[in-house]
């Protein structure tokens, strides 16, 4: 990989003009309701094409504007979509880019993972995942270019592998928690919605073992964040459910998006 991680995905799940897409974006941004409560530690935000997602992970992503100056730091996992391993890989590139600039990598943060020996650098992961890409512009409009980012692909991992990796990123209120995961795929509208109604009530209730094949694409990070929360005693919030079917597109197949924050 080159010390720039570059765009894969723009000019498919997002626009690639960076006008359009700051216009896009801000516009998904203006719709979505202004939350009431305090800046979160974690938030769960899909991640397919803007046409679909984009309303749901914008009603998340307002959640962070507010307070958005404090952060400095994000922890932004995701699962492998195209390659296939064991544990969680890093990456070696200095950068993520995106149409609206380049995010700094903290390889700093690494070091406190070096003992793990199913965490390690897999450029491959990382080169054409979208899960993480398509977070980026969201973030970048949300907290400007003051933020540093930990990129983090999961393969097969378990939730306390999972967890014990966040834990030791997550360092204070100047950190957030960036969990990327869709939740059912391909079902018919009324199926979906029921199994993602059940997600999210697992989800509020931080029960990890709830969370299966079926449940999320994004299974591996949320369940270790799901763990994570229930030791530290966080407490979950859906702050937005939708699919498809209520986006862009029909509704005989539809893939489900759930936005949820943790204080």
């Amino acid at each position: 990989m080159t010390p720039i991680r570059h765009p894969a995905v723009a000019g498919t799940f997002y626009p690639a003009d960076p006008v359009q897409l700051h216009r896009s974006v801000q516009g998904y941004l203006q719709a979505a309701a202004i939350p009431v409560g305090s800046l979160p530690k974690a938030i769960v935000a899909p991640h397919a094409g803007y046409v679909y997602s984009g309303p749901v992970a914008a009603s998340v992503y307002r959640s962070l504007q507010a307070g958005g100056h404090a952060i400095r730091r994000v922890i932004l996992i995701g699962p492998s979509h195209r390659v296939g391993f064991r544990g969680i890989a890093l990456c070696q590139a200095t950068a993520y880019a995106s149409p609206l600039g380049q995010v700094p990598i903290d390889q700093s943060a690494y070091a406190s993972l070096k003992d793990l020996a199913f965490v390690g650098f897999l450029d491959e992961a990382h080169a054409h995942e979208h899960s993480l890409e398509v977070q980026l512009p969201f973030l970048q409009e949300v907290l400007g270019s003051s933020f540093s980012l930990v990129p983090l692909v999961a393969g097969e991992a378990t939730p306390e592998q999972v967890s014990v990796v966040l834990e030791r990123l997550w360092q204070d209120t100047a950190t957030l928690l960036v969990i990327s995961s869709d939740l059912s795929h391909y079902h018919d509208y009324a199926t979906a919605q029921g199994m993602d109604q059940a997600t999210s009530r697992a989800i509020e209730h931080l029960q990890m073992d709830a969370i299966d094949n079926e449940s999320a694409c994004g299974r591996v990070p949320l369940r270790g964040l799901l763990f994570l929360a229930k030791r530290k005693g966080w407490t979950a919030q859906t702050v937005d459910l939708r699919n498809s079917g209520d986006t862009a597109g029909g509704k005989d197949r539809v893939v489900g998006y759930g936005a949820y924050v943790f204080h």
